[in-house]
């Protein structure tokens, strides 16, 4: 699996959208400025999203973005298999494949299958309000002066 810099904006994206979730539509501006992506890519990213269900838009002065569903419905992993595709470390691991002649004795497979399922059972497990939970955890820390 590999994640590409489209994919590191759309999960920062929408773990932004989450975090705002309670408070409707958010400006294009506002999220670029705090994940710290350009703009014009970012737009490229929504509309993405857009069309995968991820998020809604509105357009007009009181426009913007917001997730489409609850935060607690949306994986890391459908949205890394949305934008990156498979996460399979390597094609014979895919359901179907069957473009190699050494599939059904070579000893590789099976670790393959092993990495799938582990990062498999992680990302897919793992919502973004588990995310926001811990984004939310983290800004209450206390801090101590003297």
């Amino acid at each position: 699996m590999r994640i590409t810099y489209k994919g590191d904006y759309a999960l920062k994206a929408l773990l932004d959208l989450a975090v705002h979730y309670e408070q409707g539509l958010t400006r294009i501006n506002d999220v670029s400025r705090r994940i710290d992506a350009p703009v014009k890519f970012l737009e490229q990213v929504l509309l993405d999203l857009k069309k995968g269900g991820f998020v809604e838009s509105k357009r007009g002065n009181v426009g913007g973005y917001q997730l489409a569903r609850g935060p607690e419905r949306i994986t890391l992993g459908q949205v890394i298999r949305y934008i990156d595709g498979p996460i399979e470390p390597i094609g014979c691991v895919e359901k179907g494949y069957s473009n190699c002649l050494d599939l059904n004795r070579c000893l590789f497979k099976e670790i393959w299958k092993k990495v799938n399922q582990a990062t498999s059972d992680i990302i897919d497990n793992v919502t973004f309000d588990d995310l926001r939970q811990k984004v939310s955890a983290s800004s209450k820390v206390l801090t101590y002066s003297i």
